[in-house]
């Protein structure tokens, strides 16, 4: 394979970033025209179990801004894939052979399990956390009207598919430091109640303060954590 100079390599990183940045701008265009229907499709959840539901806007600019993030989320869903295979197609051809067998399935599988954690939140979690606050808010000693500021909604909406698309992130880190020699299988077993302990911890710490969210992420992880030791021992 033929060497390439400093100056080429620099050369190629800006053609790379320069084209994910055109994508990026173009899918930011795109999103601005879906972000109505991003905007519904996220508070169907909320509107599936609050019958005749009605969000408040706060501020004169909250459409605009409800708007452009809604765009920017659309475009970097839309840009995450080019910038994956762009950062993989600079990096490979410098990477040896069992380099390229162990970079290669994370930038696949990083975006799958992040797409499937942020499902797991939209079908599962949303319903009955948002059941769980309709309820409470029901249940309230004194007369009140529940009015969600749109923006607030949005922002925890979005807020926890980001969490939970993170989080599901666990088995490919896990497997990942196994894989590198860092994590030994057998010192991940010996850790397996900590390990809970700190899935817990994390659950508790990352979702709203009610025990379903709580629970609906603490069990995929654990799930996960033991997927990965799996995956491990298969492996080695």
């Amino acid at each position: 394979m033929k060497k390439m100079t400093l100056y080429q390599h620099m050369s190629e990183l800006r053609r790379r970033i320069l084209w994910c940045a055109a994508i990026f701008l173009i899918s930011f265009v795109a999103g601005w025209y879906v972000s109505p229907f991003l905007h519904q499709m996220l508070a169907r959840p909320l509107m599936r179990v609050w019958a005749d539901g009605t969000m408040l806007y706060t501020g004169i600019t909250d459409g605009l801004m409800i708007r452009l993030s809604l765009a920017s989320m659309f475009a970097l869903v839309v840009t995450m894939p080019a910038l994956l295979w762009n950062l993989w197609a600079f990096v490979a051809p410098g990477l040896k052979r069992n380099e390229c067998n162990l970079v290669w399935p994370i930038v696949v599988a990083s975006p799958v399990l992040f797409c499937v954690g942020a499902a797991f939140a939209y079908f599962v979690l949303f319903p009955f956390a948002f059941r769980f606050f309709i309820e409470l808010n029901d249940a309230s000693p004194v007369n009140a009207m529940m009015l969600p500021a749109a923006r607030d909604y949005l922002g925890f909406s979005i807020g926890m598919l980001k969490v939970f698309g993170v989080a599901f992130q666990l088995p490919l880190f896990l497997v990942l430091l196994n894989r590198v020699g860092l994590l030994p299988r057998a010192r991940v077993v010996k850790m397996r109640r900590y390990a809970i302990v700190a899935i817990v911890v994390a659950a508790a710490v990352l979702t709203p303060p009610d025990v379903v969210s709580q629970v609906l992420l603490a069990l995929p992880l654990w799930a996960l954590f033991e997927i990965s030791i799996l995956f491990m021992r298969g492996r080695e």
